[in-house]
């Protein structure tokens, strides 16, 4: 239904009985969008969609192309300013280039600022088609600011935590305060950096002897921090819309991190923990995934899942020594496995739409 669409302008303005009978296949339309919504069949926010779509109806639809484009736009711009700083750096100076940073910064957080609509908890619409680009723009110029100040005068000295903290707590309030995703997942991957950077002194990564244990155990809490971020967004409804980015990035990083502690301890009693720690990860991330049907949190749930149990079978498969049989029976795992792989994922995509 919403795909049709009426122009009456274009025809006959004498044709009274066409005028006649369009207004009337209008008026029946939006008869059915109100007995369905009446019916509980649909929202209060699609049958309004739905109307305003009928009113102001759109042929062809650019918008995506034009959000590639001007996403393209922003960082070819910041790419070909830093290749031009980078080749005249000696006759330009470090004044000058961090002068120009924080004047296109401020410019764009000013514009941002007075073109912001007022804050809310719930999903805030911008108020122009480039309002989200020049707030990126700010947001990349604070952050190249930050770094270049850095890298030019050593400000934090080799405190390199609080060089990459400051910029994420300030991304993180822009995120919600201007809400972007966008610059919520430049403040995700911030967060990613400064807890690594914590863990990783600079004697570590100059002698190149990283303390593999702590990494894991810290991209772990990493990964719980994120789901607890996602489940917290939900259950106090502020910025729900939020949750899919700190679910994203959460449950990457935790089975990554459990998967890694697995192997770096495979010949320890801790090994077994970690693998108990995917399979309660997995537990919760499919009741959610499939309460809030969404397939693609699924499709994680049950990868993650799979290179977990393979990773057992072959232990398993390994322990029978260097026998035919072993390796027979691999194959056939790997074979057998891949296909119940593809029927499980269908059957379930089934099962939530018809859910």
């Amino acid at each position: 239904m919403p795909g049709i669409f009426i122009n009456i302008k274009k025809e006959n303005p004498d044709n009274l009985y066409y005028y006649w009978s369009q207004i009337t296949f209008i008026r029946m339309i939006n008869n059915l969008y109100k007995n369905l919504h009446a019916e509980d069949l649909i929202s209060d926010d699609s049958l309004q969609k739905l109307q305003q779509k009928e009113e102001k109806p759109v042929l062809f639809s650019i918008h995506w192309e034009i959000k590639t484009l001007l996403y393209v736009g922003v960082l070819l711009l910041t790419a070909g300013l830093g290749v031009l700083i980078y080749e005249n750096i000696d006759s330009i100076g470090h004044q000058f280039v961090l002068l120009l940073i924080a004047l296109i910064c401020i410019g764009c957080f000013a514009y941002c600022s007075k073109k912001a609509l007022p804050f809310s908890a719930q999903k805030v619409n911008s108020p122009n088609a480039y309002f989200d680009y020049i707030l990126l723009l700010g947001s990349i110029s604070f952050v190249t600011f930050v770094g270049y100040l850095q890298f030019a005068y050593q400000v934090f000295g080799t405190n390199y935590g609080m060089a990459t903290l400051i910029p994420m707590l300030i991304l993180f309030f822009i995120a919600y305060y201007f809400d972007h995703l966008g610059i919520l997942n430049m403040a995700i991957a911030n967060l990613a950096v400064w807890m690594g950077v914590s863990v990783t002194p600079k004697q570590l990564l100059a002698d190149n002897n990283f303390n593999t244990g702590t990494i894991i155990y810290t991209y772990l809490l990493l990964g719980i921090l994120l789901l607890a971020g996602a489940l917290l967004t939900q259950h106090f409804k502020f910025k729900k819309h939020f949750k899919f980015s700190y679910q994203h990035y959460g449950i990457h990083v935790t089975y990554i991190a459990l998967l890694a502690g697995y192997f770096h301890y495979y010949d320890l009693d801790i090994a077994p923990p970690f693998m108990l720690g995917i399979l309660l990860l997995s537990v919760l991330m499919y009741r959610d995934a499939y309460k809030s049907k969404s397939f693609y949190f699924l499709l994680l749930v049950i990868l993650y899942a799979y290179i977990a149990v393979s990773c057992l079978a072959v232990r398993l498969f390994l322990s029978m020594g260097d026998t035919a049989g072993a390796v027979y029976s691999m194959l056939m795992y790997v074979i057998g496995s891949g296909i119940g792989l593809i029927f499980l994922l269908i059957n379930l995509n089934k099962k939530l739409k018809t859910a």
